[in-house]
C-alpha cells in the first residue's frame, strides 16, 4: 500500500492506494494547522483499511512550494513514517502535481500556487510534461506578459483570478479551477510510476522545495521533469 501526504497549501490531503487503485482519499481546508490535523487523519486512514505502518510498500510526500512550515511538518512526518516501516520515500513538486492532469491536452500548461505578498510560484511545461522555463516567483501580470499562444493555466493560484487571467490573455487562455483531490491523486500517479521504475528518493537527502526561502536568503530554482503515469 502507497501512502500519499500533501500539506502544500491550506487545502491538505492524504490518500492510500494499492497496485490497482485509490482505496481512500481525504483532502480538508487546514488553514495552515497542519500540526494537529495531519497525523490524525493519517492514523484514521491507515486503521480504516485496517493497516499498519510497517506494511506501507512507500510514502509520497508534495515537496511544494507553499508553507514554510506546512512543507516542514508534511515532510517530517512522511520521513518519519518511511523510517519506521522500512520503505521507499518519493517527493513530487506540488506545481507538478497541479500540471499533470493537463499534460496530454494538447495544450502548453503554466501551473500556479499562492506564494504570499501578492505574488505566484509557476511552472510551465511543453505539451508532454518537459518544463519550458524556470520556476519562478512573481505578480501574475509578470507571467502572462509574454504568453502569445494558446495556454492551459491551472493550480490552487487560478483561484480568484479567472477574470484577472481572461481579461489579459483572452482567447488565448483555457482556465481549469483548481482541484486539491486531483493534486493528491498526481501524487499517487507519479509516485506510483517511480517506485515501480526503481526511482525512489534518498531518506537522507530529500528535503521540500520552497522555490523562494524566507527573507534571509535568496531564491531557490530547480529545473525539474514531471514524471508521466
Amino acid at each position: 500500500m502507497l501512502l500519499a501526504i500533501d500539506t502544500s497549501t491550506r487545502y491538505a490531503g492524504v490518500a492510500l492506494a494499492d497496485e490497482e487503485r485509490v482505496v481512500s482519499c481525504r483532502v480538508w481546508y487546514s488553514n495552515m494547522n497542519h500540526t494537529m490535523e495531519l497525523m490524525p487523519q493519517i492514523a484514521e486512514s491507515l486503521e480504516a483499511q485496517d493497516i499498519d505502518v510497517a506494511s506501507l510498500e512507500g510514502v509520497a510526500v508534495a515537496l511544494g512550494p507553499g508553507g514554510f512550515s506546512a512543507l516542514r511538518v508534511g515532510m517530517s512526518v512522511a520521513k518519519g513514517l518511511a523510517m519506521t516501516g522500512r520503505t521507499k520515500i518519493v517527493g513530487v513538486g506540488t506545481l507538478d502535481l497541479e500540471a499533470f492532469p493537463f499534460l496530454d491536452s494538447g495544450l502548453p500548461v503554466c501551473a500556479l500556487l499562492e506564494a504570499g505578498r501578492n505574488e505566484l510560484a509557476s511552472a510551465h511545461f511543453a505539451p508532454g510534461g518537459e518544463r519550458t522555463k524556470e520556476d519562478i516567483i512573481c505578480p501574475l501580470e509578470e507571467i502572462l506578459e509574454t504568453i502569445t499562444e494558446p495556454l492551459l493555466i491551472c493550480g490552487e493560484g487560478v483561484h480568484g483570478r479567472t477574470q484577472q487571467i481572461k481579461e489579459m490573455l483572452g482567447h488565448l487562455a483555457v482556465v481549469v479551477q483548481p482541484s486539491p483531490a486531483a493534486r493528491l491523486l498526481s501524487l499517487v500517479a507519479i509516485a506510483r510510476q517511480r517506485l515501480e521504475s526503481g526511482q525512489a528518493d534518498d531518506l537522507a537527502d530529500l528535503q521540500p522545495y520552497y522555490l523562494r526561502m524566507p527573507s534571509i536568503g535568496g531564491p531557490k530554482i530547480r529545473d525539474r521533469k514531471v514524471q508521466n503515469a
